[in-house]
């Protein structure tokens, strides 16, 4: 498949495509879509940002009953960020705002209830939320056909197992399942055992490297001074900046300092409001703010476009994280950098991460006299 107009479509569904311009899929979307529209089950890895939403959500639309009322289809994931971001991709192509249900905690259930009354026929839903509703009754799957499971492995490290396996009873047996991940761990095979018959097998790429697209640097620089090499690279480089750092409270103080020098910067971390989580994204995606300080679990599922430099302001703590970290730019067809700061203790950290992930980064070193100062390593 070269182009989504070759795809065996509803009139409708091609023509929303042409619109969103829609013209040439992704290669996680050319293998994927027309075994999923065949009624296949498929187990695909590919990294973030390869356009996964869109290969489920196509045949998602093209194969759901016309006229059935309630559920029949239901996409699981780990934040309410992606949901949210999946929830917008499906009105964009659907044009209709009253036939999905988002359920997540941190929101307010009436809205979510009043939608899955009115007869949703997609639910989006974390599994935490979902399961609760479940357990009170408060929502049925019984008409699900079509299951997607979204970045299982987040879900798994998240402690999800259980509720998904919960969720997933309450599914009839004969239903659809499309599942995503990152990486082929034991555990998402185990997974794919449990819900997946016979799946169509699609590995895009490398499972666990950087895109090519990413220039990647890393700085051995003192715990103390990366505040000013952090700033040293804002003002050096034009662009948005995307800064991940381990703690919360590390997100707040990197934050503050940042603000304090005159840099226009919001944090996201799980200690933050929903409503606030969401304010700084959509501050940041709208270009009110240059800088997002995140922790990693807050920023999965982050989607936004043109990105122009990552930096891991804390070094991650494993090859995974990086992978995900760094995918948050470079994305498309688009350029991108990534940074990574690495005390003079982390540098042996650093080297296992390369040999890891069989890259190498473009090293410099902070000059002790004169922090502005770089060198090449």
């Amino acid at each position: 498949m070269n182009q989504f107009s070759e795809l065996t479509l509803s009139p409708a569904l091609q023509q929303q495509l042409a619109d969103a311009n829609f013209i040439t899929p992704t290669p996680v979307q050319a293998a994927a879509i027309p075994p999923a529209l065949e009624g296949r089950d498929v187990l695909a890895t590919a990294q973030t940002g390869t356009g996964k939403t869109l290969s489920f959500l196509i045949p998602l639309i093209e194969r759901m009953p016309k006229n059935a009322k309630g559920a029949t289809a239901l996409v699981l994931l780990p934040t309410r960020e992606l949901a949210m971001q999946v929830l917008e991709a499906w009105r964009q192509l659907t044009h209709s705002r009253n036939t999905a249900a988002l359920v997540c905690g941190g929101l307010a259930e009436g809205p979510q209830l009043e939608a899955i009354r009115r007869g949703a026929r997609l639910i989006i839903a974390t599994p935490g939320r979902l399961e609760d509703y479940l357990q009170r009754k408060l929502v049925s799957l019984s008409g699900v056909n079509i299951l997607v499971l979204d970045e299982v492995d987040r879900m798994l490290d998240m402690g999800f197992k259980p509720s998904i396996r919960r969720i997933a009873s309450a599914l009839p047996a004969g239903r659809q399942t499309l599942c995503y991940s990152a990486t082929l761990s034991p555990e998402i095979r185990e997974v794919a055992r449990e819900y997946l018959k016979d799946p169509v097998r699609v590995e895009i790429g490398s499972v666990l490297k950087p895109s090519p697209n990413v220039e990647l640097r890393s700085f051995e620089v003192p715990t103390d001074k990366k505040q000013e090499l952090l700033e040293h690279l804002l003002d050096a480089h034009d662009g948005s900046f995307l800064v991940f750092v381990r703690t919360k409270h590390g997100a707040d103080r990197v934050a503050r300092r940042l603000v304090r020098s005159g840099h226009s910067a919001t944090q996201i971390h799980g200690d933050r409001s929903q409503s606030q989580r969401n304010a700084a994204l959509r501050s940041f995606a709208q270009g009110h703010h240059r800088v997002l300080v995140a922790t990693d679990v807050a920023a999965r599922g982050i989607d936004v476009a043109d990105v122009a430099h990552v930096v891991n302001y804390d070094m991650p703590r494993e090859a995974e994280d990086f992978v995900h970290r760094v995918g948050r730019t470079g994305r498309a067809s688009s350029r991108g950098v990534a940074s990574t700061f690495a005390a003079p203790d982390e540098t042996q950290a650093l080297r296992k991460l390369e040999h890891t992930l069989r890259i190498t980064t473009k090293k410099f070193r902070v000059r002790p006299r004169n922090q502005e100062q770089l060198q090449s390593a």
